[in-house]
């Protein structure tokens, strides 16, 4: 029960509107016990008093109350549905935004598919067992309880019958449940798997037609959904034991009220309508004790989701504000490495004793084969990683002793791939930041290069990007991506490759946008053009996750070492430095 009692904060704020909900319901199942009551009463004024007007007022009476219960189910039912919307809502928005705080190391282990799956799967499962379950179980106990009472008052000797007989069906529910809980649960495993492999094929659906594998994937997504298929097969089957045996037993009970009642009936020491009534109470004290096995196998889904769900939010971002962290001021950006060390597992090092320095304005080069620790390099600036040796500073601050956000604002990633979101490209390009007006978004798109092309789209500015931007192309959405980080106005700039997918015509717009967005902050690039290497300050090259050689383009020439047989090699293949699995 630790799980519901962590869940209790998101669900103490609307406690008031549940017990309302409650309370309502539990006057509809009161409300449904003076029913079948007047049902008892209703049937000895015709069968056995034959009073008609009699009869009238209890028919009067009858539909009075069904008005009331009416309109009492219609103000629970909407109570219930309000409280379970804001609460779910608000649990599904806080594991979110919990999502977006955890590290990349996070979400590099994990799959997307998988994650999905919690944040939607899951908590569906929670929402109607955290919200809707207590609210029933009220209606429930009062029926319960109730039921008993007008049984013990009427006629105890069938009730003590009853009584005995129901614990019977309750073991046989709970008997069933526990084969239902766990087949549930195994459904719920089943699903996220498929969600999982649905998002990926999805989403990589150019790679799965360009290598002719959609049969693959169309045979793997088909055996998963057998597997799925087969585990809802046994769940059916268990149901297609459990109702019947739960019918059978419930007749069974009934046939023992009616036979020990009706003899009591011949004898003259009960009468039609009381029997009557009591068999309708009996039939209903079956609804709680069928609820409560129904209760006792959600509640074991729900703690399986919420396991999975709260193993998220228990997660730690491994990258995150110190107590003691201040806010990183105005920078000029003088960033330097003191004998950095990192691997992603301790086995495996990425990188080993990194020292360097680049002074505010530089243009850094980092070069070096694939595998070597480039992209962790500027993984490690960004601090999207700490190192696990040494130390990074700008302007002589430790990243690690500042506040992330200050960081963040001052530094701007342009990645190989740029990212684009569902949405207008006016609010793609305000990424960069939020209050920029239109003007100031324009101003960066020229600047990016990238104006003339939106103006020539059918909405301009407005005109909605698609999915990952599926409806621009690769120079497009790398040029918006400039655009935002123009806007951003950094004093740190990482590019990762930005113009290496590109063609001729879109490098060149490309690369002229990144030489404006380059004058005067300081720059790290991975970069295979030859001539953008040249023109940097300083080239650090990377060999098996060291520094082996550093200086400008001429110095590492003369010196005729790793970086000249990368050069003159891709120099020789063409201009661009990627062949035969090597990159600068």
């Amino acid at each position: 029960m630790s799980y519901y009692s962590r869940f209790y904060p998101f669900l103490k704020p609307s406690l008031p509107r549940m017990t309302g909900a409650a309370l309502l319901v539990m006057a509809v199942a009161l409300l449904n016990l003076a029913l079948l009551r007047l049902a008892g009463v209703l049937w000895d004024l015709i069968t056995v008093a034959r009073d008609v007007s009699g009869m009238t007022r209890a028919i009067g009476l009858f539909l009075g109350l069904m008005i009331v219960q009416g309109l009492l189910s219609m103000g629970h039912s909407y109570l219930t549905a309000q409280v379970s919307q804001r609460i779910m809502a608000g649990f599904r928005t806080h594991v979110f935004a919990h999502l977006q705080t955890l590290s990349l190391s996070f979400f590099a282990k994990r799959r997307t598919g998988e994650i999905l799956s919690r944040l939607m799967n899951d908590v569906n499962v929670i929402q109607s067992t955290v919200t809707e379950t207590p609210i029933d179980s009220a209606k429930q106990v009062v029926t319960f309880v109730g039921g008993v009472a007008f049984l013990l008052y009427m006629n105890w000797r069938l009730c003590l019958l009853i009584l005995l007989l129901l614990p019977i069906l309750v073991l046989v529910a709970r008997f069933f449940g526990r084969r239902l809980k766990a087949l549930s649960t195994s459904i719920q495993d089943q699903t996220a798997s498929i969600t999982t492999l649905a998002e990926e094929v999805l989403s990589g659906i150019r790679v799965v037609k360009s290598f002719v594998q959609t049969g693959r994937e169309s045979r793997r997504f088909a055996s998963r959904i057998d597997q799925a298929q087969h585990i809802a097969l046994r769940r059916a089957a268990v149901m297609a034991i459990f109702v019947p045996t739960i019918t059978l037993l419930t007749f069974a009970a009934a046939a023992a009220v009616l036979w020990y009642g009706g003899r009591q009936v011949i004898d003259g020491s009960v009468s039609p309508g009381d029997l009557f009534a009591f068999v309708l109470f009996a039939g209903i004290l079956i609804g709680p004790f069928g609820s409560a096995a129904r209760v006792f196998a959600q509640i074991k889904e729900a703690q399986g989701a919420m396991q999975r769900v709260f193993e998220i939010l228990d997660q730690q971002p491994e990258v995150q504000d110190r107590p003691d962290a201040v806010d990183l001021p105005p920078i000029s950006g003088h960033v330097e490495t003191h004998h950095v060390s990192f691997a992603y597992d301790p086995r495996q090092p990425v990188l080993s004793d990194v020292s360097f320095e680049a002074k505010p304005g530089e243009m850094v080069a980092i070069v070096g084969p694939t595998g070597a620790g480039k992209t962790t390099l500027v993984n490690l600036l960004h601090r999207f990683y700490d190192p696990t040796e040494g130390a990074i500073t700008i302007d002589g601050y430790d990243l690690r002793k500042v506040r992330l956000e200050s960081l963040y604002r001052q530094i701007a990633l342009v990645p190989q791939e740029s990212i684009l979101f569902g949405g207008t490209i006016l609010d793609n390009i305000r990424y960069g930041r939020e209050t920029a007006t239109e003007e100031e978004v324009i101003a960066a798109s020229r600047a990016a290069n990238a104006h003339d092309f939106i103006m020539a789209t059918p909405d301009g500015y407005r005109t909605i990007v698609g999915e990952k931007g599926v409806n621009l192309s690769g120079g497009q959405r790398q040029r918006l991506a400039i655009a935002r980080a123009v806007l951003k106005n950094p004093r740190i700039l990482i590019l990762d490759e930005a113009t290496s997918a590109l063609d001729s015509e879109s490098e060149r717009l490309v690369q002229e946008a990144l030489d404006r967005l380059m004058e005067g902050r300081t720059t790290f690039l991975i970069a295979h053009r030859l001539t953008t290497i040249q023109q940097a300050d300083r080239i650090l090259v990377l060999n098996k996750g060291r520094i082996v050689e550093e200086g400008t383009h001429a110095s590492l020439m003369e010196r005729k070492g790793l970086y000249h047989y990368l050069y003159t090699l891709r120099l020789a293949e063409g201009e661009g430095l990627e062949a035969s699995g090597e990159r600068l």
